[in-house]
């Protein structure tokens, strides 16, 4: 019977060393770590986790939203250090256990609603998602003017315009016959 301690943040730029402190001073004998949303299937050290849970043993995870399954097909207790009643090995833990699980699903559910609300009210108002792009018209007329002269590599068009030169390459026609076919056009 065995402390098992599992981490997640959402993204790889934050820290879990909150958590893992916590976990440390729960007396886990294994610790693993996840950067990535709760919602990603694809999740390597949960899987890991999971692979080394044995009946009997406890998944010690800082606050229930950490977790996003329910592990009672496993004969596992689970034990939340935040969520003070939450610890499934005792019949009122797997009580509370079992409603903050609906809890947090709900709130999941929630907060998908009021997301997709929100982006069919902006699309309504004419608005649209996304970071606004770095090349503008003006830009991508500057990049082309550069690279039809032949005086530039692409590497300086990128860094006049302030961008990678995949960038200029996905803006720009190099193809020949286009840029012949339009000069041919306006003479």
């Amino acid at each position: 019977m065995a402390k098992i301690g599992y981490a997640r943040v959402p993204t790889a730029d934050q820290n879990p060393q909150l958590q893992l402190d916590a976990l440390d001073g729960a007396g886990c004998l294994k610790l693993y770590t996840d950067h990535a949303s709760g919602t990603k299937t694809d999740r390597p050290q949960w899987t890991a986790c999971l692979a080394d849970l044995r009946a009997g043993d406890t998944l010690v995870i800082w606050r229930i939203d950490r977790l996003g399954r329910n592990l009672r097909d496993r004969s596992v207790g689970v034990q939340s250090l935040c969520n003070g009643l939450v610890d499934t090995t005792t019949a009122h833990g797997a009580l509370v256990f079992g409603m903050f699980a609906l809890m947090a699903e709900y709130e999941a559910a929630l907060i998908r609603e009021r997301t997709q609300a929100g982006l069919a009210a902006a699309r309504a108002r004419g608005r649209r998602g996304g970071r606004t792009p770095k090349m503008t018209p003006a830009l991508i007329g500057k990049a082309q003017r550069m690279y039809d002269s032949r005086q530039f590599t692409m590497a300086e068009i990128a860094a006049s315009c302030s961008v990678t030169p995949m960038t200029i390459y996905r803006h720009i026609h190099t193809d020949q016959t286009q840029t012949a076919t339009k000069v041919t056009a306006t003479d």
